[in-house]
């Protein structure tokens, strides 16, 4: 009976997700969270804790934190804490502290594993000796110093305990920890008889056997005017102060990774993913970052400007400084502190602790469709032949999860999809590949492989007894594998062979959704915070990075499906910090509304800032039907995030590009077509974000870091160094105010119109496009053949475009490999740079490269350029080629002009010049 009446319970869940929308009182917010409410009672100068017993061990500064006061006997005895300071290389600084093992401890406190790179150990500067010296004002007591970085050195205070990185010119602080003396760490402990550990949330029951255990601490970033980062929320780029003068709804910025459906915009709650990484960047152009190594449960606080005026801590006034509380359930300190000093500095030291984007697959890089869900083979066939009928590129075919055999994953529904392997070759063969989804939740029934090998293996997730725990998810009762084992991520690696997934073939890829973990009947939606992991390990202590494991295991099988030698491709609903290294992200289930438009953009910012750069959101919103104005402006916008999709839920009428008359049809193909057109740019950044970490869209600030303008900006973007974006975020939009940062022009991507840098111009608009521009000293390379998808571009002639500064010269690099290898890591791919001065434009190699093509340059467009001459000469064989007025893309409504220099024949792979006389 009782199971009875959980399925029933379950099937209206299910019925809910039609209209279900996000119910604030489903989830817990800070007062309902003890150790968030705890924390945030705390007051400046509350801790009492100082650094004794300091000194150089094996390469680190170490000490003990004890109180300075002799302990009330009437209370539990605060143990001292370990610390310890670490150097590396690049101006990275790293903070741990601990509970001491050898004062035996109830339990070990959980390190997030496999976050940190082996490479990055390598890179530890082993310190010899420690300065001492007295700090002004701090009557008489002592700071240890030591080295950081040329120019920058960290300083333990002893009396009261604090920790900073700063410059040693000037002495100028970059971050500090516990400035405020907020810093609190509850200590693990024996229950006593009388004690009462388990908190009770809309009627789940959190057992909590070690009690409390969270940290909470204060950072300051100082010469700082904005704090950016700590994705997942819905909400500004720049992070609105939670806590202090003039802030109205106190609720902070939450970290717990939550299937939330319908989120809203401009909130602070936390969604699918967390990385608690933060970036501060002010008016000098320099900037700093902070990221705590945690997986449990965050709550942070950015704190508004006089929220300590009655705590009487006195502060260095003669900087801007942002405040912000960090507060966590449980885990230990273990926290990163970057110098910068430059935005890309701080992105490169984070990556190099976290580890490098992944390349992607070019074919990822194109358009993707999908959908909840594409019902047969015979409509998949019909969709894949509507893009050609209409003459619309796409890449990629998405199966949703009615795809399966009553939601047993890695298995096909025979009535539905009876021929998997046909399918997939059929699209293979117009160079097009298919994505099907494979989520964590394992349906529990005796007669599927997969769940009879997972349970008498015994690797599922524990409940608090220790029996398999099992939730709800959309195959009715699941079980989750504990994916924080090495053991089990490799057996569910095995799961993706082509003789265990039968059906899959070589062009089908991966999809990991619900994976934070989902839970229909769970607390908020999720893994209830006790259950079980390897070694005792219970859930809170690592919840926001069991979809990181996930996502790893899942890259990991494709891996091994390739033999190591094809990039897989994965995309992820939830991430953690180093998710960058196995794949994609997208911003979850969005909505079909102008608000949800304008919101995806500081999202995809933010992931970008904090690794993730291969993201986007879904094109029209998940949920509701967009009016055809609104998916037209999201076609529009979506071409330019790092990953296009358009993606629906199932009770949404169908919304192909050509399901809404033949105008808008030519609108999306438009749309469509100019991201294939910029394939190769787009391409060069994903290489770029690989070796540096550097994202493919980017705040303005960070190609412009002292225009205060740009700071705030989160309507436009940049895709790189070359262009700005910026969308359209209202119906029946006339006009749009676009501000063009720097003291160059911008050169409009449609009509090639010369606009000054530096100001906001007040443009209008059409349904055509949006607002795209090219910076002046730029060079763009393009594709311009319209071919059915990426794939079958591989051969064409390259279009470079050139947009001239005032001195009229201009820069730019084209990447070129296999696409689809990892060959490029032992030198097969082309690598190019482009420089246009004094009337030649030069191609040089960069790097030492073997991979051949025998692509050319189509054409060669100027923009600014004074047209006169007629010829240019190219060299080697000094061979002529025409100038003349000619279009300045194809495809378009009104044909812009442009001076080009049409078929010089050059080759992408090789030397040479062309002089323009």
């Amino acid at each position: 009976m009782k199971m009875k009446q959980v399925a029933f319970l379950f099937l209206i869940f299910l019925a809910s997700q039609t209209v279900h929308s996000w119910k604030k009182d489903e989830f817990r917010a800070c007062d309902q969270t003890p150790f968030c409410k705890r924390a945030r009672f705390r007051k400046p100068g509350a801790c009492t804790l100082i650094a004794h017993d300091v000194s150089i061990s094996d390469g680190d500064l170490t000490a003990k934190l004890i109180p300075k006061a002799p302990h009330d006997q009437d209370q539990d005895q605060i143990k001292p804490l370990t610390l310890s300071v670490s150097v590396y290389q690049d101006g990275i600084m790293r903070l741990k502290i601990d509970e001491d093992p050898s004062l035996d401890p109830p339990k070990k406190r959980f390190q997030v594993a496999d976050v940190v790179i082996s490479e990055f150990e390598t890179k530890k500067l082993w310190l010899q000796s420690a300065s001492t010296e007295k700090i002004n004002g701090d009557d008489g007591g002592l700071s240890s110093v030591v080295y950081l970085s040329d120019g920058y050195e960290a300083v333990l205070r002893h009396d009261p305990f604090e920790v900073y990185v700063r410059e040693k010119a000037g002495n100028r602080r970059v971050v500090s920890l516990n400035s405020h003396g907020l810093f609190d760490f509850e200590q693990l402990r024996v229950k006593k008889e009388d004690e009462d550990w388990e908190e009770r949330f809309r009627g789940h029951t959190d057992t909590r056997p070690y009690g409390p255990q969270s940290i909470s601490f204060d950072v300051s970033f100082y010469g700082s005017d904005f704090v950016y980062g700590i994705p997942e929320h819905a909400s500004s780029f720049a992070l609105k102060p939670t806590r202090g003068p003039g802030v109205e709804e106190s609720e902070p910025f939450r970290l717990f990774n939550l299937d939330v459906f319908e989120y809203l915009p401009e909130s602070p709650f936390g969604i699918y993913g967390s990385i608690p990484f933060m970036v501060s960047h002010g008016k000098s152009g320099q900037s700093s970052g902070f990221f705590w190594l945690n997986a449990a449960e965050m709550q942070i606080d950015v704190l508004a400007k006089g929220w300590d005026a009655e705590g009487g801590i006195l502060m260095p006034t003669e900087q801007s400084r942002i405040d912000t509380f960090w507060m966590s359930e449980a885990g230990i300190v273990d926290t990163f502190f970057f110098v910068g000093p430059g935005p890309k500095d701080v992105v490169k030291q984070y990556v190099s602790v976290t580890g490098l984007p992944a390349m992607p697959q070019l074919f990822s890089t194109g358009y993707h469709q999908c959908r909840w869900n594409y019902r047969d083979e015979e409509d998949v066939e019909n969709v894949d032949s509507k893009f050609d009928e209409h003459d619309i590129p796409y890449d990629v075919l998405w199966l949703d999860i009615e795809h399966t055999d009553g939601k047993r994953y890695f298995t096909w529904d025979k009535m539905l999809f009876p021929h998997p392997d046909e399918m997939q070759r059929k699209l293979a063969a117009k160079g097009r590949h298919m994505v099907t989804i494979v989520d964590p939740h394992i349906k529990r029934d005796e007669s599927f492989h997969l769940h009879k090998d997972a349970s008498q293996r015994g690797y599922y997730v524990k409940d608090a007894t220790g029996k398999d725990y099992d939730g709800w998810c959309w195959p009715g009762s699941s079980s989750y594998p504990d994916m924080l084992n090495p053991e089990i991520r490799s057996w569910w690696a095995e799961k993706f062979s082509y003789d265990n997934y039968v059906g899959s073939t070589p062009s089908l890829y991966i999809w990991n959704d619900m994976n934070e973990p989902s839970v229909f009947n769970g607390p908020e939606v999720t893994m209830p915070r006790d259950a079980l992991h390897l070694g005792g390990v219970e859930h809170r202590e690592l919840h926001n990075a069991y979809g990181y494991y996930f996502h790893m295991a899942t890259a990991e099988g494709l891996l091994k499906r390739g033999d190591g030698k094809d990039r897989p491709f994965v995309l992820s609903r939830a991430f953690f910090a180093g998710s960058q290294r196995y794949g994609a992200v997208w911003t979850g289930d969005n909505s079909a509304d102008w608000d949800h438009l304008r919101v995806s953009v500081p999202m995809v910012l933010t992931l970008g800032l904090t690794g993730m750069t291969f993201s986007g959101a879904d094109v029209g919103g998940f949920f509701g039907n967009p009016e055809p104005e609104l998916l037209v402006r999201w076609y529009q916008l979506g071409a330019y995030y790092p990953f296009f999709r358009g993606h629906a839920h199932h009770d949404t009428k169908r919304r192909e590009p050509w399901l809404f008359g033949e105008r808008n049809t030519a609108l999306m193909r438009d749309a469509i077509r100019i991201r294939y057109t910029l394939l190769p740019y787009f391409y060069t950044l994903f290489r770029e974000a690989n070796v540096s970490g550097v994202p493919v869209v980017r705040p303005l600030w960070m190609e412009f870091p002292s225009d205060e303008a740009a700071f705030s900006n989160d309507e436009a973007f940049m895709v790189g160094n070359s262009l700005l974006v910026q969308g359209i975020y209202t119906a029946r939009a006339k006009h749009a105010s676009v501000y063009l940062p720097g003291k160059e022009s911008w050169y409009d991507l449609r009509t090639g119109t010369a606009y000054k840098g530096g100001k906001v111009h007040k443009l209008e608009v059409s349904e055509e496009s949006i607002p795209a521009f090219q910076r002046a000293g730029t060079i763009v390379p393009r594709k311009d053949r319209f071919r059915r998808s990426s794939t079958q571009m591989v051969h064409d002639p390259y279009t470079l475009v050139i947009a001239l500064n005032s001195s009229q010269a201009a820069e730019g690099e084209l990447y070129v490999d296999d696409g689809k290898s990892y060959d490029f890591k032992h030198g097969a791919y082309i690598h190019r740079r482009f420089v246009f001065s004094n009337g030649h434009l030069t191609s040089s190699p960069v790097g030492n490269s073997r991979f051949s093509s025998d692509c050319i340059i189509e054409r060669v467009i100027l923009l600014g350029y004074n047209p006169g001459a007629k010829t240019a000469f190219v060299e080697p064989g000094n061979q002529k080629a025409e100038i003349e007025l000619g279009p300045l893309r194809f495809g378009g409504q009104h044909a812009a002009v442009a001076v080009t220099i049409r078929k010089p024949g050059v080759r992408v792979a090789e030397d040479w010049k062309i002089k323009i006389l």
